[in-house]
Protein backbone atom coordinates (compact mmCIF):
# COMPACT_ATOMS: atom_id res chain seq x y z
CA UNK A 1 0.00 0.00 0.00
CA UNK A 2 1.10 3.10 -1.02
CA UNK A 3 1.93 5.47 1.97
CA UNK A 4 0.90 9.28 1.11
CA UNK A 5 3.02 12.23 1.73
CA UNK A 6 2.25 14.91 4.26
CA UNK A 7 2.10 18.13 3.05
CA UNK A 8 1.36 19.80 6.70
CA UNK A 9 4.91 21.39 7.57
CA UNK A 10 5.97 22.24 4.05
CA UNK A 11 7.13 25.51 2.90
CA UNK A 12 5.30 26.40 -0.30
CA UNK A 13 7.82 25.68 -2.59
CA UNK A 14 8.21 22.16 -1.10
CA UNK A 15 4.31 22.32 -1.81
CA UNK A 16 4.85 22.80 -5.32
CA UNK A 17 7.28 20.67 -5.71
CA UNK A 18 5.45 17.73 -4.58
CA UNK A 19 2.51 18.45 -6.02
CA UNK A 20 3.88 19.16 -9.48
CA UNK A 21 4.65 15.11 -9.99
CA UNK A 22 0.82 14.87 -10.06
CA UNK A 23 0.25 17.54 -13.17
CA UNK A 24 -0.77 20.40 -10.38
CA UNK A 25 0.65 23.90 -11.08
CA UNK A 26 3.30 25.44 -8.80
CA UNK A 27 0.65 28.50 -8.16
CA UNK A 28 -1.91 26.04 -6.71
CA UNK A 29 0.48 25.77 -3.41
CA UNK A 30 -0.06 28.97 -2.21
CA UNK A 31 -3.80 28.14 -2.14
CA UNK A 32 -3.14 25.09 -0.35
CA UNK A 33 -0.80 26.70 2.50
CA UNK A 34 -3.68 28.98 3.15
CA UNK A 35 -6.07 26.03 3.14
CA UNK A 36 -3.80 24.20 5.84
CA UNK A 37 -2.03 26.97 7.52
CA UNK A 38 -4.50 29.98 7.60
CA UNK A 39 -7.58 28.53 7.64
CA UNK A 40 -7.14 25.12 9.63
CA UNK A 41 -8.67 23.17 7.01
CA UNK A 42 -7.21 19.11 6.25
CA UNK A 43 -9.68 17.77 3.93
CA UNK A 44 -8.58 18.78 0.51
CA UNK A 45 -11.93 18.57 -0.94
CA UNK A 46 -13.00 21.45 0.75
CA UNK A 47 -10.67 23.42 -0.47
CA UNK A 48 -12.88 25.17 -3.09
CA UNK A 49 -11.23 27.36 -5.00
CA UNK A 50 -8.98 24.23 -6.70
CA UNK A 51 -10.21 22.52 -9.40
CA UNK A 52 -11.87 19.32 -8.48
CA UNK A 53 -9.55 17.17 -10.29
CA UNK A 54 -6.78 18.30 -8.18
CA UNK A 55 -8.49 18.09 -4.97
CA UNK A 56 -9.10 14.10 -6.03
CA UNK A 57 -5.57 13.98 -7.09
CA UNK A 58 -4.48 15.75 -3.58
CA UNK A 59 -6.52 13.70 -1.78
CA UNK A 60 -5.39 10.35 -3.74
CA UNK A 61 -1.59 11.31 -3.17
CA UNK A 62 -1.07 13.08 -0.21
CA UNK A 63 -1.98 13.82 4.28
CA UNK A 64 -2.52 16.92 5.81
CA UNK A 65 -2.23 16.09 9.40
CA UNK A 66 -3.22 18.43 12.13
CA UNK A 67 -4.24 16.94 15.97
CA UNK A 68 -7.05 16.19 17.69
CA UNK A 69 -7.80 17.15 21.50
CA UNK A 70 -7.66 14.08 24.08
CA UNK A 71 -7.61 16.32 27.17
CA UNK A 72 -8.01 20.02 27.91
CA UNK A 73 -7.66 21.48 31.44
CA UNK A 74 -8.46 25.48 32.39
CA UNK A 75 -6.76 27.33 35.17
CA UNK A 76 -9.07 28.63 37.40
CA UNK A 77 -8.59 32.38 36.92
CA UNK A 78 -9.01 31.62 33.07
CA UNK A 79 -5.73 32.31 32.45
CA UNK A 80 -4.13 29.43 31.31
CA UNK A 81 -5.02 26.43 28.99
CA UNK A 82 -3.23 22.77 28.57
CA UNK A 83 -3.94 20.48 26.03
CA UNK A 84 -3.25 17.06 25.11
CA UNK A 85 -2.94 16.94 21.47
CA UNK A 86 -2.65 13.82 19.34
CA UNK A 87 -1.18 12.94 16.41
CA UNK A 88 -2.25 10.51 13.29
CA UNK A 89 -0.04 7.56 15.21
CA UNK A 90 -1.85 8.27 18.45
CA UNK A 91 1.01 9.79 19.93
CA UNK A 92 0.18 12.48 22.40
CA UNK A 93 1.51 15.87 23.74
CA UNK A 94 1.06 18.87 26.09
CA UNK A 95 0.64 21.89 24.74
CA UNK A 96 -0.22 25.10 27.16
CA UNK A 97 -1.66 28.53 26.25
CA UNK A 98 -0.87 31.03 28.51
CA UNK A 99 -2.56 34.56 28.41
CA UNK A 100 0.04 37.18 29.55
CA UNK A 101 -0.03 41.09 29.91
CA UNK A 102 1.82 41.08 26.91
CA UNK A 103 -0.12 38.57 24.57
CA UNK A 104 -0.69 35.31 24.04
CA UNK A 105 2.21 32.83 24.42
CA UNK A 106 1.88 29.13 23.44
CA UNK A 107 4.18 26.66 25.43
CA UNK A 108 4.78 23.57 22.83
CA UNK A 109 6.83 19.95 23.22
CA UNK A 110 9.02 18.96 20.77
CA UNK A 111 8.95 15.12 21.21
CA UNK A 112 6.63 12.55 22.52
CA UNK A 113 8.29 12.29 26.15
CA UNK A 114 11.46 12.89 26.66
CA UNK A 115 15.22 11.14 27.19
CA UNK A 116 17.13 13.60 29.51
CA UNK A 117 15.95 12.09 32.73
CA UNK A 118 15.69 15.14 35.14
CA UNK A 119 14.56 14.35 38.83
CA UNK A 120 11.78 17.03 38.79
CA UNK A 121 10.12 16.75 35.51
CA UNK A 122 7.22 14.08 35.08
CA UNK A 123 8.03 14.34 30.95
CA UNK A 124 10.99 12.51 31.72
CA UNK A 125 8.82 9.62 33.32
CA UNK A 126 7.99 7.13 30.68
CA UNK A 127 11.22 7.97 28.55
CA UNK A 128 11.61 9.26 24.87
CA UNK A 129 8.99 7.89 22.28
CA UNK A 130 9.82 9.78 19.33
CA UNK A 131 11.01 13.11 18.33
CA UNK A 132 7.62 15.80 16.61
CA UNK A 133 8.04 16.48 12.88
CA UNK A 134 8.25 20.40 12.06
CA UNK A 135 4.59 20.02 10.70
CA UNK A 136 3.72 18.62 14.36
CA UNK A 137 5.07 21.31 16.19
CA UNK A 138 4.04 23.41 14.11
CA UNK A 139 -0.12 21.92 14.16
CA UNK A 140 0.12 22.40 18.18
CA UNK A 141 0.12 26.35 17.61
CA UNK A 142 -2.17 26.74 14.89
CA UNK A 143 -4.34 24.71 16.58
CA UNK A 144 -4.54 27.13 19.73
CA UNK A 145 -4.04 29.97 16.67
CA UNK A 146 -7.39 29.12 14.77
CA UNK A 147 -8.99 29.13 18.79
CA UNK A 148 -8.01 32.49 19.53
CA UNK A 149 -8.74 34.19 15.94
CA UNK A 150 -12.54 32.99 17.19
CA UNK A 151 -11.90 35.42 19.81
CA UNK A 152 -10.38 38.09 17.54
CA UNK A 153 -6.67 37.13 19.02
CA UNK A 154 -3.26 35.08 17.84
CA UNK A 155 -0.49 34.11 18.85
CA UNK A 156 2.55 36.64 20.38
CA UNK A 157 5.26 34.66 21.08
CA UNK A 158 6.21 30.68 21.32
CA UNK A 159 8.21 29.03 24.30
CA UNK A 160 10.20 25.52 23.45
CA UNK A 161 9.55 24.54 27.25
CA UNK A 162 7.23 21.43 26.83
CA UNK A 163 8.22 17.87 26.20
CA UNK A 164 11.22 17.10 25.31
CA UNK A 165 14.99 18.35 24.73
CA UNK A 166 14.24 20.85 21.68
CA UNK A 167 18.36 20.71 20.48
CA UNK A 168 17.72 16.85 20.40
CA UNK A 169 15.70 17.48 17.79
CA UNK A 170 16.92 20.34 15.85
CA UNK A 171 16.26 19.60 12.33
CA UNK A 172 12.56 19.31 13.05
CA UNK A 173 12.51 22.43 15.89
CA UNK A 174 14.34 24.78 13.47
CA UNK A 175 11.90 23.80 10.51
CA UNK A 176 9.17 25.29 13.08
CA UNK A 177 10.42 28.34 13.85
CA UNK A 178 11.27 28.80 10.16
CA UNK A 179 7.22 27.75 9.51
CA UNK A 180 6.03 30.04 11.69
CA UNK A 181 8.06 32.96 10.33
CA UNK A 182 6.63 32.69 7.02
CA UNK A 183 3.92 35.40 6.36
CA UNK A 184 1.56 33.24 4.92
CA UNK A 185 1.97 30.92 8.08
CA UNK A 186 2.14 32.98 11.52
CA UNK A 187 4.80 36.16 10.32
CA UNK A 188 6.57 35.68 13.94
CA UNK A 189 9.30 37.68 14.09
CA UNK A 190 12.09 35.04 15.21
CA UNK A 191 12.45 37.36 18.40
CA UNK A 192 9.30 36.15 20.12
CA UNK A 193 10.82 32.41 20.86
CA UNK A 194 12.60 31.36 23.40
CA UNK A 195 14.08 27.56 23.22
CA UNK A 196 15.12 26.10 26.45
CA UNK A 197 17.91 23.27 26.48
CA UNK A 198 19.01 20.71 29.18
CA UNK A 199 22.13 21.98 27.83
CA UNK A 200 23.28 20.23 24.83
CA UNK A 201 26.74 21.75 24.02
CA UNK A 202 27.42 21.04 20.07
CA UNK A 203 23.20 22.14 19.46
CA UNK A 204 23.78 25.48 21.29
CA UNK A 205 26.92 25.98 19.03
CA UNK A 206 24.82 25.00 15.59
CA UNK A 207 22.44 27.77 16.92
CA UNK A 208 24.77 30.34 17.11
CA UNK A 209 25.39 29.62 13.45
CA UNK A 210 21.59 29.96 12.76
CA UNK A 211 22.08 33.78 13.20
CA UNK A 212 18.56 33.54 14.21
CA UNK A 213 17.64 36.50 17.16
CA UNK A 214 15.93 33.94 19.15
CA UNK A 215 16.07 33.64 23.13
CA UNK A 216 18.42 31.07 24.38
CA UNK A 217 17.17 29.55 27.91
CA UNK A 218 19.33 26.92 29.86
CA UNK A 219 18.23 24.66 32.45
CA UNK A 220 20.65 25.19 34.99
CA UNK A 221 18.97 24.07 38.33
CA UNK A 222 22.04 23.58 40.17
CA UNK A 223 25.33 26.12 40.84
CA UNK A 224 27.54 22.79 40.87
CA UNK A 225 28.89 20.21 38.94
CA UNK A 226 27.57 17.00 41.61
CA UNK A 227 23.68 18.43 42.46
CA UNK A 228 23.35 19.09 39.02
CA UNK A 229 24.52 15.48 37.66
CA UNK A 230 21.84 14.00 40.58
CA UNK A 231 18.90 16.50 39.32
CA UNK A 232 20.06 16.55 35.21
CA UNK A 233 22.04 13.14 34.17
CA UNK A 234 22.74 15.09 30.97
CA UNK A 235 25.36 17.20 33.34
CA UNK A 236 27.53 13.86 33.44
CA UNK A 237 27.61 14.26 28.97
CA UNK A 238 28.17 17.91 28.67
CA UNK A 239 29.41 19.34 32.28
CA UNK A 240 28.54 22.67 33.66
CA UNK A 241 31.66 24.34 32.54
CA UNK A 242 31.06 23.37 29.29
CA UNK A 243 27.43 24.57 29.38
CA UNK A 244 28.28 28.04 30.60
CA UNK A 245 30.83 28.01 28.16
CA UNK A 246 28.46 27.72 25.18
CA UNK A 247 25.77 29.76 26.61
CA UNK A 248 28.70 32.59 26.84
CA UNK A 249 29.73 32.01 23.26
CA UNK A 250 25.75 32.43 22.14
CA UNK A 251 25.44 35.25 23.81
CA UNK A 252 28.39 36.74 22.61
CA UNK A 253 27.60 35.90 19.16
CA UNK A 254 23.96 37.18 19.38
CA UNK A 255 24.52 39.65 21.49
CA UNK A 256 21.32 38.47 23.33
CA UNK A 257 21.02 37.68 27.16
CA UNK A 258 20.94 34.22 27.42
CA UNK A 259 17.75 33.11 30.37
CA UNK A 260 18.84 30.58 32.99
CA UNK A 261 16.39 28.72 34.58
CA UNK A 262 16.69 27.63 38.20
CA UNK A 263 14.05 25.29 39.52
CA UNK A 264 13.82 25.60 43.42
CA UNK A 265 13.22 22.39 45.31
CA UNK A 266 12.75 22.34 49.02
CA UNK A 267 16.15 21.50 50.84
CA UNK A 268 17.75 20.56 48.21
CA UNK A 269 19.15 23.12 45.50
CA UNK A 270 17.32 26.65 47.30
CA UNK A 271 19.53 27.65 49.82
CA UNK A 272 21.32 31.24 50.32
CA UNK A 273 24.71 30.04 49.98
CA UNK A 274 23.34 27.74 46.58
CA UNK A 275 22.01 31.62 45.23
CA UNK A 276 25.81 32.55 46.08
CA UNK A 277 27.03 30.11 44.36
CA UNK A 278 25.35 30.75 41.46
CA UNK A 279 25.48 34.58 41.50
CA UNK A 280 29.42 33.84 40.95
CA UNK A 281 28.72 31.53 38.35
CA UNK A 282 26.65 33.79 36.49
CA UNK A 283 28.71 37.49 37.82
CA UNK A 284 29.45 39.81 34.67
CA UNK A 285 27.78 37.51 32.40
CA UNK A 286 24.90 38.74 29.86
CA UNK A 287 22.10 36.92 31.75
CA UNK A 288 18.82 36.66 33.54
CA UNK A 289 17.76 33.97 36.13
CA UNK A 290 14.29 32.79 36.17
CA UNK A 291 13.42 31.16 39.30
CA UNK A 292 11.01 28.39 39.13
CA UNK A 293 9.29 26.85 42.55
CA UNK A 294 9.20 23.45 41.66
CA UNK A 295 5.58 21.65 41.02
CA UNK A 296 5.88 18.67 42.84
CA UNK A 297 5.70 15.13 40.76
CA UNK A 298 4.60 12.82 43.21
CA UNK A 299 6.21 10.31 41.26
CA UNK A 300 9.53 12.06 43.04
CA UNK A 301 9.11 12.71 45.80
CA UNK A 302 9.78 16.08 45.64
CA UNK A 303 8.64 19.63 47.30
CA UNK A 304 8.04 23.17 46.68
CA UNK A 305 10.30 25.44 48.90
CA UNK A 306 7.98 27.98 51.41
CA UNK A 307 7.92 31.20 49.91
CA UNK A 308 10.32 32.70 52.53
CA UNK A 309 13.32 30.76 51.33
CA UNK A 310 12.00 31.66 47.54
CA UNK A 311 12.25 35.23 48.73
CA UNK A 312 15.68 34.57 51.07
CA UNK A 313 17.34 33.13 47.47
CA UNK A 314 15.94 35.89 45.28
CA UNK A 315 17.39 38.45 47.47
CA UNK A 316 20.67 37.08 47.53
CA UNK A 317 20.88 36.90 44.20
CA UNK A 318 19.47 40.41 43.66
CA UNK A 319 22.38 41.28 46.25
CA UNK A 320 25.00 40.95 43.94
CA UNK A 321 23.68 42.45 41.00
CA UNK A 322 22.46 39.16 39.30
CA UNK A 323 19.13 40.23 36.96
CA UNK A 324 16.55 37.82 38.60
CA UNK A 325 12.48 37.14 37.88
CA UNK A 326 10.23 34.59 40.02
CA UNK A 327 8.34 33.07 37.41
CA UNK A 328 4.70 33.99 37.87
CA UNK A 329 2.20 31.24 39.29
CA UNK A 330 0.32 30.23 35.89
CA UNK A 331 -1.74 27.28 35.73
CA UNK A 332 -0.43 25.77 39.21
CA UNK A 333 -4.46 24.46 39.76
CA UNK A 334 -4.26 22.20 36.04
CA UNK A 335 -0.73 20.74 36.90
CA UNK A 336 0.62 22.90 33.84
CA UNK A 337 4.46 21.95 34.30
CA UNK A 338 5.06 19.34 31.74
CA UNK A 339 3.90 15.82 31.34
CA UNK A 340 1.83 15.71 33.96
CA UNK A 341 -1.89 15.80 32.06
CA UNK A 342 -0.09 13.30 29.57
CA UNK A 343 0.81 10.95 32.72
CA UNK A 344 -2.06 11.11 34.34
CA UNK A 345 -3.80 9.87 30.80
CA UNK A 346 -0.86 7.39 30.28
CA UNK A 347 -2.01 6.15 33.66
CA UNK A 348 -5.76 6.00 33.13
CA UNK A 349 -4.95 4.28 30.14
CA UNK A 350 -2.23 1.98 29.38
CA UNK A 351 -2.77 0.64 26.03
CA UNK A 352 -2.91 4.67 24.41
CA UNK A 353 0.24 5.81 22.60
CA UNK A 354 0.92 8.29 24.61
Amino acid sequence: MMMKRDLYGLFIPEIAVAIAEYGIESYRARQIAEWMYQRGVADFSTMTNLPLQHRQQLAAHFNSTGVTVQGQQESADGKTTKYLLAFADGAAVETVLMRQAYGNSICVSTQVGCAMGCLFCASTLGGIVRDLTGGEILAQVLYIQHQLAQQGQKVNSIVLMGAGEPLLNYDNVLRFIRLCHEKYILNLSYRNFTLSTSGIVPGIDRLCKEDLPLTLAISLHAPDNTLRSKLMPINNKYSLDEVMRAADRYASHSGRRVTYEYTLIDRVNDSVEQARQLGMLLKGKLANVNLIPVNAVPERGLLRPAKERVNSFEKALLSMGINVTVRREMGADIQAACGQLRQQVLEKNEPARL
